[in-house]
């Protein structure tokens, strides 16, 4: 069923709100942010589209550097700031310092995604605008899970989000994700993103491993009308908040937290295939032997 979104895992706050990126002033949220108070471990997995978009090549970046220090993930759509050279990756600099000064963070501890329109420049005193306006809400404490979710949505007509959890003997585990995505999903997630967060704590290397692994078996699974893009994004954030260490030393606890992410991704690839352009009916093939 859908749920909050990103802010279900402790410690996670959102916003979404509208700054005009397509320039129709409908009053469409196209901007958010999802925030931790938190640090966070991360994992990611990127289009394997030969063009790839600044946003992409930014967050390959800062992933590459490691480490448990991420904090925000800044995302628009109406416009995915994609084959647009030198001033593409310098928008998403800005994005991701301005992010950082509202937030009293570093732009590298800032994932930026875009989505929309491809080959045009983002407009970016609206873009700035919004993310100030974006980060008052986070400030002001504002339940903005559901308006994060309508703000990434391009072609969908509806907002997709799962929810996993899992008892431990310390407390419970969340893990939750949100989606958007309905033409363009073949093969390998084609303008597609999808964000989920966890208040479990996991090195970044073993959450990477398991992200890969529920990608796999899940989003690049999923086929509606044969395009790839270049923007295409899968990523998780853990806080650690619930003071529940997953590591290869208690195998219960890293099956289940595998399961979860897995069970996650599974639920919003249905839903994105479910809600694809055109779409009258969804086929699950199962092969054996």
């Amino acid at each position: 069923e859908d749920t909050e979104g990103l802010t279900e895992a402790r410690c996670f706050f959102c916003s979404g709100v509208h700054c005009d990126v397509r320039g129709k002033r409908n009053g469409r949220l196209d901007l958010g942010i999802a925030y931790s108070q938190r640090p966070c471990s991360a994992a990611g997995v990127f289009t394997t589209n030969d063009v790839k978009a600044a946003p992409v090549l930014h967050g390959q970046a800062i992933l590459s550097k490691g480490g448990k220090k991420f904090h925000a993930i800044v995302a628009n759509s109406g416009n995915a700031n994609a084959c647009t050279g030198e001033q593409g990756e310098t928008d998403v600099h800005t994005m991701a310092s301005e992010t950082a000064r509202q937030l009293d963070l570093e732009p590298e501890q800032i994932f930026v995604c875009s989505t929309g329109r491809i080959g045009e420049p983002l407009p970016m005193s609206r873009i700035t605008a919004g993310i100030h306006d974006a980060a008052q809400d986070l400030k002001d404490e504002v339940d903005g899970g559901p308006a994060f979710q309508r703000a990434i949505l391009t072609s969908d007509t509806t907002t997709k989000s799962c929810l996993a959890e899992f008892d431990a003997p310390e407390g419970t585990v969340h893990v939750t994700g949100v989606a958007k995505g309905s033409g363009m999903i073949e093969p390998n997630m084609a303008t597609m993103l999808a964000f989920l967060t966890t208040d479990a704590a996991i090195s970044p290397k073993l959450l990477q491993q398991l992200l890969s692994d529920a990608t796999a078996k899940t989003f690049n699974r999923i086929t509606i009308d044969g395009d790839m893009s270049t923007n295409d994004t899968v990523l998780i954030l853990a806080n650690g908040f619930s003071g529940i260490t997953i590591s290869e030393q208690d195998p219960n606890a890293l099956d289940a937290f595998r399961e979860a992410v897995e069970k996650v991704c599974s639920c919003l690839a249905r839903k994105m295939v479910g809600d694809g352009e055109k779409v009258t009916k969804l086929v699950e093939l199962i092969v054996e032997g």
